[in-house]
């Protein structure tokens, strides 16, 4: 026995170094808020990094689809070597005529083409580079959503281990006191054997639960690390002791839910998107049936000349400038089925909007009852603390007074720690369903 409470009082005694080590580690390291934790992740979060470039990707798309607006200017020149010029006067059997020119000519000019209309193709294409953009956005914010959503989740989940552990430390410690006093009516004979066993090794469980909670907590800071790009073992504290946190953010109706998703939500803006780039596609392939006209100029400096006749060893300029009617006859019949195509995309973009919007809506009911249940669940946990508290107390006063069993005591101080838990639990269930609610809705 002696032995045993020697290994007790070493524990009690690493147990407060660590918190002391604790203590001093929060001393020096910076204590975040799930505010501060969301702006480093916005920042530095592998995941929108990705998303951002993709957003980059984009508008160098729309600038480049600009650029086909502009003229095609292009200037060049060759240099080669003339063969003999022959002329077959007579026939191809007949002695050809020897052409006097130059053994070698050089060439230079320019050639200049405006697109003047080509059924709104250009222009369109960079209205459905707009609408990639801002799909793109869509993505982002849904991606950002998404990534303060978790973060939150992880948050949380830290918080709610760091209140179990001091639940778990101070149930340890009140049960070392217990133990001490079971001893000592054993001693005197009050009590069995038994009781000092009992108590013993729920003391060792209870430690045993504390060390796994200490491995949960270290799981539970390297994933917020790494949601904010940091170095896994990086130190972290959050302010878990604050239970009003985000307890300031306005709630709305369910109807009032509703209507601010189908506005605001990236998820159905998505969708949105898709269904105006189908309607654009499809404007884009009915353009193929329309005549296309351009400007058109060109120059060229030639030496010899020896495309006309008479021919010339001068040097010869030569140029022209006029527009260009070009219409595809075989466009008439092969777009009928590309029509098609685009006008069966656009329906299937219409269907997959309305099905988005279903899903929405039942997200945001699921996740607005959820949030009506964890605050219900605020309200009767707390009565079930009270309730057990008082419990503990009576089977406590009545076990001193050898007028119930150790065992109902030990149930009661179980079912009181549990309690504690799930009120833990449930006001961290609070704070996340809103969040959920609103990372639904696009107002995060």
């Amino acid at each position: 026995m002696k032995t045993y409470r020697s290994i007790a009082i070493l524990g009690v005694v690493l147990g407060l170094s660590a918190s002391s080590l604790r203590a001093q580690d929060a001393v020096t390291t910076q204590v975040m808020s799930l505010e501060e934790i969301w702006k480093l992740s916005e920042t530095n979060n592998r995941q929108l990094k990705l998303s951002a470039l993709n957003l980059q990707q984009s508008k160098l798309e729309e600038l480049e689809a600009k650029d086909h607006l502009l003229p095609e200017l292009s200037v060049g020149g060759d240099v080669k070597l003339n063969s003999k010029f022959l002329i077959y006067d007579g026939g191809f059997f007949s002695s050809p005529r020897d052409v006097p020119v130059k053994g070698y000519g050089y060439g230079v000019g320019y050639n200049l083409n405006v697109n003047i209309f080509n059924g709104g193709k250009d222009r369109r294409n960079i209205k459905i580079k707009q609408e990639e953009e801002a799909r793109r956005q869509y993505e982002v914010d849904l991606q950002k959503y998404n990534v303060k959503y978790n973060v939150a989740v992880a948050y949380f989940d830290l918080y709610k281990l760091l209140h179990f552990r001091d639940f778990m430390a101070a149930e340890i410690i009140a049960e070392q006191k217990q133990l001490s006093l079971i001893e000592s009516l054993h001693k005197n004979g009050i009590v069995l054997k038994s009781d000092v066993l009992r108590t013993s090794v729920k003391l060792s469980q209870l430690e045993l639960n504390l060390s796994d909670i200490e491995k949960k907590i270290d799981i539970a800071k390297q994933r917020l690390n790494i949601f904010m790009g940091r170095d896994n073992e990086e130190e972290l504290q959050i302010s878990y002791q604050n239970n009003a946190e985000m307890d300031s953010i306005t709630d709305f109706g369910f109807g009032a839910y509703i209507d601010i998703a189908l506005n605001q939500s990236p998820d159905y803006r998505i969708v949105k998107s898709d269904i105006n780039q189908s309607e654009l596609n499809i404007k884009q392939v009915k353009a193929t049936l329309l005549p296309k006209v351009s400007l058109y100029s060109y120059y060229n400096y030639t030496y010899p000349q020896i495309s006309f006749y008479p021919y010339s060893n001068d040097l010869w300029g030569f140029g022209q400038t006029g527009i260009k009617v070009q219409f595809s006859i075989d466009n008439l019949y092969k777009s009928k089925h590309s029509v098609a195509r685009a006008g069966i995309v656009n329906n299937k973009a219409k269907e997959k909007a309305k099905i988005k919007k279903d899903e929405i809506s039942l997200q945001v009911k699921e996740a607005y009852l959820q949030r009506q249940q964890a605050l219900e669940s605020v309200e009767t946990a707390a009565k079930n603390i009270i309730e057990t508290t008082e419990t503990v107390r009576v089977i406590r006063n009545s076990y001193l007074h050898q007028e119930s069993l150790l065992t109902d005591l030990l149930e009661a101080e179980n079912t009181l720690l549990e309690a504690k838990f799930s009120l833990t639990t449930a006001q961290t269930n609070v704070k996340l369903s809103r969040i959920r609610l609103q990372a639904i809705v696009g107002i995060l």
